[in-house]
């Protein structure tokens, strides 16, 4: 049978709480808070500032694009790696660069990790060969018409796998570095103009 219902006007007894699952509630919601206020706390006090990159030099050795157009060249870039942080160095993990020319990949090629201070400027050199890359549509074409003009207008991407340092901590980053438009001439005596890059961190 079922059992009888309450009288009227009697409410369904509540269920009572365990005094353990308040106390775990309240220590869970307590670390949260913690957490929260040492991760405000550090971010506070380091006050990080954004890392600058910019190519500044650029050239082109090598040059021939045959009639099945395939490019061989040799490209030299120089980075300069502007880290403005007064508590935060970096290590470059892996770092892979890549040299595009109308959207059309011609030559990748990776740079030896390496350690940045605090509040430090870095130069590195880019070396990349292109060697029988193949051309295909118009690519090859708008490539001999620049070759005519002196210059030569290429994307320079920047990718690495990043550790940033903060005291005793190290967070694990994406680094994404994009210099675009970057224009190389093939004849030194024409010169540079340094290119400021586009700069993306993420998990």
């Amino acid at each position: 049978m079922a059992p009888p219902p309450p009288p009227a006007g009697q409410a369904a007894a509540r269920p009572r709480h365990s005094p353990l699952i308040r106390i775990i509630a309240g220590v869970i919601l307590g670390l949260i808070v913690l957490v929260g206020l040492i991760v405000l706390i550090t971010w506070l006090a380091v006050q990080p500032r954004k890392l600058k990159y910019s190519l500044e030099q650029g050239s082109i050795s090598g040059y021939n694009l045959t009639k099945n157009d395939k490019l061989t060249a040799n490209f030299h870039f120089v980075l300069r790696a502007d880290n403005p942080n007064r508590r935060i160095s970096l290590y470059y993990d892996k770092i892979d660069v890549t040299v595009s020319y109308e959207d059309q990949v011609v030559s990748v090629n990776n740079v030896h990790p390496f350690y940045q201070r605090r509040r430090n400027v870095t130069h590195l050199d880019l070396y990349l060969v292109a060697k029988d890359a193949a051309l295909y549509g118009a690519v090859a074409r708008d490539l001999r018409m620049e070759k005519v003009s002196g210059d030569l207008e290429l994307d320079v991407k920047i990718r690495a796998k990043i550790r940033l340092k903060i005291g005793v901590f190290k967070i694990h980053r994406k680094l994404k570095v994009l210099c675009g438009s970057v224009t190389v001439p093939f004849y030194s005596s024409k010169g540079f103009e340094r290119v400021y890059c586009d700069v993306d961190i993420d998990d």
